[in-house]
């Protein structure tokens, strides 16, 4: 019942200072007895989104802000951005979270379910190549895309990370480093949904500076650490996978061989001597989407992509 009315106030069909519907129009309109309406009042004016005067005439005291957030899936990367998100912003406002998985059908369907019912959306596309049609029901000036992109989106807000150009000159900063091994390995499993370009921009590098390389789909239980090969890797739990094989046949990570990890992750510092990443700052991501979130105002930002030097390479 709260929920209800905290969401009529956030579309503003109660505005601050306006006195709310009585006690017997709320509990009729929604078929709920006085006292569920009463406690659900008590919870808002606790929370400092209503007040009463001397018990009776309930009205908005502030305005409430629903916010979409719908990521693709958990990893502690996309937490880092969830925290900097709810961090900057008040308790006027409320962030639902959803998780669409990279499903298509599901990411419609979550879409669908929240359309009409929030006052900005902050959407992670399931897919890089292409813009989702079902997000052509929001309105554009509610809409900020995080993280995917490569498609057209000149009238929309957005926070993206550039996975061609900005990688390629990631790798080409480290240059100095991996050529003291005898080969770059790319593991990169072909059901990930990183974007498939990265492997044509990882080719271009080596190329061009007389790398000899190798893309892998994954690291299996027979696929060894291989002697003097550095190992760029997207999923996390192919970098534990390589660390474990790795100390079974006392390899040392950054002599025997090198790992270098794509998206920064806290334990990647407590990890051996530290792993070395290439990544965005997700930090900098949700407080860019708090940004939004606070004022609506157009965003069109590509973040930079930082190298993160530790020991493993």
């Amino acid at each position: 019942m709260a929920d209800f009315i905290r969401q009529s106030i956030a579309m503003n069909e109660y505005k601050v200072g306006e006195k709310l519907p009585s006690i017997n129009f709320l509990s009729k309109k929604y078929h709920v007895s006085r006292d569920t309406v009463f406690k659900a009042l008590m919870i808002l004016k606790k929370k400092g989104i209503i007040d009463s005067i001397q018990g009776k005439n309930y009205y908005v005291l502030n305005q409430l802000t629903y916010i979409f957030l719908l990521l693709d899936e958990y990893t502690p990367f996309k937490e880092a951005l969830y925290n900097s998100l709810i961090k900057k912003l008040s308790e006027s406002f409320t962030v639902d979270l959803w998780f669409h998985q990279y499903n298509e059908s599901l990411f419609n369907t979550i879409i669908n379910e929240a359309y009409g019912k929030y006052n900005r959306y902050i959407v992670m596309n399931y897919d890089n190549e292409k813009f989702s049609e079902v997000l052509k029901k929001i309105d554009k000036d509610r809409l900020l895309l995080l993280d995917f992109g490569k498609f057209d989106k000149k009238d929309y807000s957005y926070v993206c990370q550039d996975f061609d150009e900005s990688f390629y000159h990631a790798l080409e900063s480290l240059k100095k480093e991996l050529s003291g091994y005898k080969k770059l390995i790319f593991v990169f499993n072909k059901h990930h949904k990183h974007p498939q370009s990265s492997k044509i921009y990882f080719s271009k590098f080596c190329i061009d500076n007389g790398f000899d390389f190798e893309i892998i789909d994954e690291i299996t239980e027979t696929t060894p650490v291989q002697q003097n090969c550095c190992y760029l890797v997207i999923k996390q739990t192919d970098v534990v996978e390589i660390v474990k094989r790795a100390r079974s046949n006392n390899m040392k990570m950054g002599k025997d061989f090198g790992l270098l990890a794509y998206n920064e992750n806290p334990f990647y510092e407590v990890i051996g001597d530290g792993v070395s990443s290439i990544s965005v700052d997700f930090n900098l991501m949700g407080s860019i989407a708090a940004d939004f979130a606070l004022t609506g105002k157009k965003i069109q930002h590509y973040l930079p992509t930082h190298v993160y030097r530790r020991n493993s390479i």
